[in-house]
């Protein structure tokens, strides 16, 4: 019978495709990883893996084993679970991804009251895009992710926790007098900077702008948000900043001003995503009611 760790093994050569990387994953001697992987080759009948001296390639059959091997993990995985949730809430340990347009901004106001309320509670912060960590909370790398949604997230489920809108982050010398909110059609398209390709984040701040793209070939491209607000603060142009981090972004920075997107909302929501499977949907629920307190608590529009 094939057993766990052979499962475990095999999963981790797909990962990797890289015996002595997965050994090392597995932490076992690269030669016990092949043994395992032959045998259990054997009992099947069929080969799962071709290797040479430089490459590791997965089989067609072998894309539907390990497919398989993935499922099975996660059921016991779960199963697993079910003996801890007699336990009180964040009792046990959890690995949770976060995107990086929410991780700086989101963690900072929740993870002292977590320590706070839960001393105990030993979690692990994975920071990725979205796409990464959908296919990890899928194929149970992850308990569960925080994702800005709408994203596509097919076979999973969402429980969103925070709706909140966008604002126009501008010098003061370049932003209209006497105003609080302004609209898309007010705002200047050709100096607003986003983030680069792969961030959702730009693709809800032009959602909410009822915008598909911009009509520029920008030259601002950038991966934080910290580094376009510099940008604004040097009189490059202006950004989009989403609710929760404008405390963070604009501190000290007093010579930029926020204006409310004057556009219908919310414009993106806060959720975490898990399995539809997952046991410890407990935890989930008491992070969630602590992060909206605390976000209820510390989100403040500006002046």
């Amino acid at each position: 019978m094939i057993s766990l760790k052979q499962i475990n093994y095999a999963l981790a050569v797909g990962k990797t495709l890289h015996f002595k990387k997965a050994a090392e994953m597995c932490n076992v001697s690269q030669s016990a990883l092949s043994s395992a992987i032959n045998e259990m080759e054997t009992q099947l009948g069929l080969k799962v893996f071709e290797r040479n001296n430089k490459h590791v390639f997965i089989t067609d059959i072998g894309q539907q084993v390990l497919a398989k091997a993935q499922q099975v993990k996660l059921e016991l995985d779960e199963l697993m679970q079910l003996s801890q949730l007699d336990k009180s809430p964040l009792s046990t340990p959890m690995t949770l991804g976060i995107i990086p347009t929410i991780g700086p901004y989101l963690l900072p106001k929740v993870l002292p009251e977590v320590r706070k309320n839960y001393p105990d509670f030993r979690l692990k912060i994975v920071e990725a895009q979205s796409h990464e960590l959908v296919d990890r909370v899928r194929n149970g790398d992850l308990d569960a992710a925080i994702l800005a949604l709408p994203y596509a997230i097919d076979g999973l489920m969402s429980l969103e926790f925070w709706q909140e809108d966008f604002y126009m982050v501008c010098h003061h010398e370049e932003c209209p007098a006497n105003t609080k909110e302004i609209s898309t059609q007010e705002m200047a398209m050709d100096k607003l900077m986003l983030l680069k390709e792969g961030h959702c984040l730009k693709d809800h701040a032009l959602a909410a702008c009822q915008q598909k793209g911009l009509e520029k070939d920008s030259t601002f491209d950038a991966t934080s948000l910290h580094t376009i607000v510099q940008m604004v603060a040097g009189k490059l142009g202006t950004t989009l900043v989403p609710e929760m981090a404008l405390q963070q972004l604009l501190h000290n920075e007093s010579e930029l001003r926020a204006l409310h997107l004057n556009e219908p909302g919310p414009h993106r929501s806060i959720a975490f995503i898990i399995r539809p499977n997952y046991v410890k949907t407990n935890d989930i629920e008491a992070l969630m009611k602590l992060f909206r307190q605390q976000l209820k608590l510390l989100c403040t529009k500006p002046a």
